[in-house]
């Protein structure tokens, strides 16, 4: 009975982790911070800033700019994620579906909101970098980080049982990255239309990803044994693909949360992925950085799993002599 008691108690504790891991980020995300542009004269840029600050408090980080061409710089350097224009006649609201669906909805929600109060009038809405006709919500690439994530932790997982040698689990995750990278790019992109840009440079986002999150379970498996590999999936499953702000946008999770997505591989691969598909390749060095260093991490790791394993028969033989020397005492 106590077996039973201690089975139901910690089923219910690892339900309530997973829902509270996946539910939390999704009911809490708001908007706050998120960056925009405001561009035109001085005085009607305060007007609008204020405005946007009175609406919705805390919700946006706004730059001003002189002129449209800036305001698109900002947008297509991934330092904004739109803009409200009042250079022209016409003021027009300027978003990036590509960036987030979510933010632009946002905002040209908005746009409307603002004109209807007299406060600017802002009615026409241009997408400066669209999602794909085929899939214009963003559907597939969104869907597309939870296989990303559960690539590397299947990889590291097969490599283990069913390949001997550090050496070889290491040639064998990096050899699936660039596999598993090009068909689930070719995936995303050709089947399903959901990215752009150029084919090769997303298969090499994809692959980095998951050659970050294989080689890094590796390591802890090397070291840890299953335990290893249980602390690694959590991680990546239960922290690093909620707060990945791949459905939304890191600055729409609560508090410090997209913050620390952004610092682990399901949030970063999926940031460079956005950055090479719809944006030539722009902000794209933070995620890189950040995947490389887990990839480091995790060779090392595995580096030091395979040292210690090797020191294991040499020292054997030592301790047992020991032990027999202290029986015979």
């Amino acid at each position: 009975m106590k077996q039973v008691t201690a089975t139901v108690g910690l089923l219910t504790v690892i339900i309530s982790v997973l829902l509270t891991a996946f539910a939390w980020p999704a009911v809490r995300s708001s908007v706050h911070d998120v960056p925009i542009a405001v561009a035109g004269p001085a005085p009607a840029v305060a007007q609008v800033t204020a405005a946007l600050e009175q609406r919705l408090p805390g919700a946006f980080d706004v730059t001003a700019v002189t002129d449209t061409a800036a305001a698109e710089r900002l947008i297509k350097d991934r330092e904004a994620y739109g803009a409200i224009d009042l250079t022209s006649g016409t003021p027009q609201v300027i978003t990036a579906s590509a960036a987030s669906t979510a933010v632009a909805q946002t905002l040209q929600a908005l746009g409307t909101a603002l004109a209807q109060q007299g406060q600017a009038p802002t009615t026409a809405v241009r997408d400066l970098a669209a999602l794909p006709a085929d899939d214009p919500r963003g559907a597939g690439l969104a869907a597309g980080a939870l296989p990303l994530v559960m690539g590397g932790i299947l990889a590291a997982v097969l490599l283990t049982a069913r390949v001997r040698g550090t050496g070889r689990r290491m040639a064998g995750a990096l050899a699936f990255a660039v596999t598993g990278g090009l068909a689930m790019a070719a995936i995303l992109q050709f089947w399903l239309g959901s990215l752009s840009g150029h084919y090769l440079a997303n298969a090499g986002a994809v692959g980095l990803a998951v050659a970050a999150t294989a080689l890094t379970v590796l390591g802890l498996e090397s070291l840890l044994g299953m335990a290893g590999v249980g602390i690694g999936a959590a991680t990546m499953m239960l922290i690093g693909n909620p707060l990945s702000g791949a459905a939304t946008a890191p600055q729409m999770l609560p508090g410090w949360s997209g913050a620390l997505g952004q610092l682990l591989p399901p949030g970063a691969g999926g940031s460079l992925l956005r950055s090479t598909a719809f944006f030539d390749g722009a902000a794209a060095t933070r995620p890189v950085v950040v995947l490389l260093s887990w990839l480091a991490v995790g060779a090392l790791l595995c580096t030091a799993g395979a040292m210690r394993a090797r020191r294991r028969p040499a020292t054997a033989p030592i301790e047992q002599a020991r032990e027999v020397a202290t029986t015979a005492a």
